[in-house]
């Protein structure tokens, strides 16, 4: 047996992880202005727990429901610290993300690095384990299937719970060596804490910690358990946080995910096996790549089936090789235990989803590293450095697709034509183009039709069919039916309220922003048009107290200001109007609206 021989010396590491961070760079940048998109906005923009620090249990409170982040507080913290330094700008949050993503870069290649030592992996791995490393960090950091996890915002839950995931592994393996044990094994609890605290498929980490250490340093789990039983204590002890934080959403994430029968059940794992079979393909094939595989189950049964055939082997191939082949078995088990949660549970909002693949490519990259190193001796290194260069363009070409809504949707609508929630989204963007409503009223139209129960798109279509022709029937009543269908939908609310009082229906449009307001308290627009209609009403005071109440909710809302202080100066109360205005040329400087107020408030009566 050799002993554990950490290779190459620091000078030779730090380039090599420099190598990594700027590769990562290179790849990612051009991604740095992509828009938010999809889950995004509820979990960005319009959520009130990451508009300030302090008291932490404000940003550690996210939403139990409607947004990612719900159940999931150390990543809401951290969109906390983005909104700090630079409020709803995109920039600062892609630019996170990206960090994030090349500090997983550098905390695999130790792992790969450290693990090439092991006494269980054959010695002509040890002689090149640091550029067998370098590779595999290389090959899964610019792969374009993890441009999801890291230029889609709020992925960040996946590509930071794949962190924090590899430093307990790093952590433990860092344990092994004599000296500063308990350091390295509190780092590992910490870090699997950490990760619970962001995305629940980090539950699966104590087992896998337990499974490496088993295949690659003590040779059994009894010996394991015996030699580290204080460290898988820990680990286990971590469960207990995340079952409260899962219980918080109502043990089904907003109903966004869990069993509504066997008989769904049995479905949606049918359909796993076809998506799993889809990012095997993607690993070795990145194409086409799709933003939204949409949330129809069994699309495709007969080729469901047919996959079955391919994965049931697999798994069963991979549970084989872990009992006689532990050292190979551990990159199989690697890839089905990391895949098992949102595979065994069924997740309502996506059946197939390319962010999931974050750690589980961590195992294909590395099988192939490898294995090309067995074929290939050294050279393989020549082929495996054009391979990342080529995987490094294919990804800043995927990230062009990302800073356009309009290409990244049209692509997930080419690929899956009747993906609803894809052509709502599409409509969506085509919305805000010049000369492109009435293309997004098609694309919302079809929408609605492949899926008559789509709360959203019947809200979107009406917002679009609003502002092709004016406000109509027709565009109320799309509303109408998406409060029929979900009527505590309080953005539906807000929108036909907006519709009624351009209808002249004052009375009732207070009516449905007030009902806005009950379903979501925090709900800053909805407040402020609710403070004008109530003004117009000749509820001044009422819809002034409203106005106000928005404000505090987001202090950046011009035109709330703008309102505030009309309001207030028609009430004769112009220091404060004055303010107000003042308000809205610190937000919007060339006002110019603002600015004759302001001149109207401070000039003497």
């Amino acid at each position: 047996m050799r002993p554990l021989k950490v290779p190459e010396g620091p000078v030779a590491t730090a380039l090599a992880a420099a190598v990594i961070v700027a590769s990562v760079l290179a790849a990612y940048l051009n991604g740095l202005t992509a828009p938010f998109e999809l889950d995004d906005i509820a979990s960005i923009p319009e959520n009130p727990s990451i508009r300030t620090l302090w008291p932490l249990s404000v940003p550690l409170s996210p939403p139990s429901t409607g947004t990612t982040v719900g159940g999931r507080p150390f990543a809401n913290l951290t969109l906390a610290v983005n909104h700090a330094l630079g409020g709803d700008g995109v920039r600062g949050y892609h630019a996170v993300n990206i960090l994030i993503h090349a500090l997983a870069a550098l905390a695999l290649f130790g792992v790969v690095r450290r693990t090439l030592a092991m006494p269980a992996v054959p010695a002509r791995f040890a002689r090149d384990a640091l550029p067998l490393a370098l590779a595999a960090a290389l090959l899964w950091a610019l792969h374009p299937l993890l441009t999801e996890s890291v230029t889609y915002v709020i992925q960040r839950v996946e590509s930071l719970m794949g962190l924090f995931y590899l430093l307990t592994l790093y952590c433990l393996i860092r344990s092994v060596d004599p000296g500063r044990t308990a350091a390295w094994q509190a780092g590992a609890i910490a870090s699997c804490l950490l990760g619970m605290a962001t995305k629940e498929v980090m539950a699966t980490a104590p087992l896998a910690a337990l499974l490496y250490d088993r295949t690659f340093v003590s040779g059994s789990f009894r010996e394991a358990l015996r030699r580290r039983g204080v460290l898988y204590a820990g680990l286990a002890a971590t469960w207990i946080p995340l079952g409260v934080l899962v219980a918080g959403t109502g043990w089904s994430r907003g109903d966004s995910a869990g069993f509504t029968g066997w008989a769904a059940a049995g479905a949606y794992w049918l359909a796993q096996s076809q998506a799993a079979a889809r990012y095997l393909g993607l690993s070795v094939w990145p194409h086409p790549l799709v933003f939204d595989y949409g949330t129809v189950i069994l699309a495709h049964p007969r080729a469901s089936a047919l996959c079955a055939l391919l994965m049931i082997p697999l798994a069963a191939a991979t549970l084989y090789m872990t009992w006689r082949r532990p050292a190979p078995g551990f990159l199989g088990a690697w890839f089905f235990l990391i895949l098992a949660p949102s595979s065994l549970i069924p997740v309502a909002t996506q059946t197939m989803a390319e962010h999931r693949m974050y750690l589980p490519l961590a195992a294909v990259v590395v099988a192939v590293v490898l294995g090309s190193h067995a074929l290939l001796g050294r050279w393989a290194f020549a082929f495996l450095g054009v391979v990342a260069v080529g995987l490094g363009f294919l990804t800043s070409a995927r990230n062009e697709d990302y800073r356009s809504a309009v290409a990244l949707w049209d692509g997930a609508v080419a690929s899956e034509p009747g993906n609803a929630r894809a052509r709502c989204a599409l409509g969506i963007a085509l919305r805000s183009l010049p000369g492109r409503l009435p293309d997004a009223v098609a694309q919302l139209r079809e929408a609605v039709r492949l899926e008559p129960g789509y709360v959203l798109a019947h809200n979107e279509l009406g917002i679009a069919l609003q502002a092709a022709q004016g406000t109509s029937d027709e565009a109320i009543g799309q509303f109408r039916e998406a409060l029929r269908l979900d009527p505590e939908y309080a953005i539906a609310h807000h929108n036909l309220g907006l519709a009624l009082a351009q209808s002249g229906k004052v009375r009732e449009a207070i009516d449905e922003f007030e009902a806005a307001v009950r379903e979501k308290p925090d709900y800053a627009e909805a407040l402020s048009n609710l403070g004008v209609a109530l003004c117009i009403s000749g509820r001044t005071d009422e819809g002034i107290q409203q106005m106000k109440g928005a404000i505090r909710i987001n202090p950046d809302l011009a035109m709330t200001h703008l309102n505030l202080g009309s309001a207030l100066l028609r009430q004769g109360r112009r220091t404060e109007a004055a303010a107000e205005f003042e308000a809205v040329l610190k937000l919007t400087p060339d006002d110019p609206k603002a600015r004759s107020l302001l001149e109207r408030a401070r000039a003497v009566p």
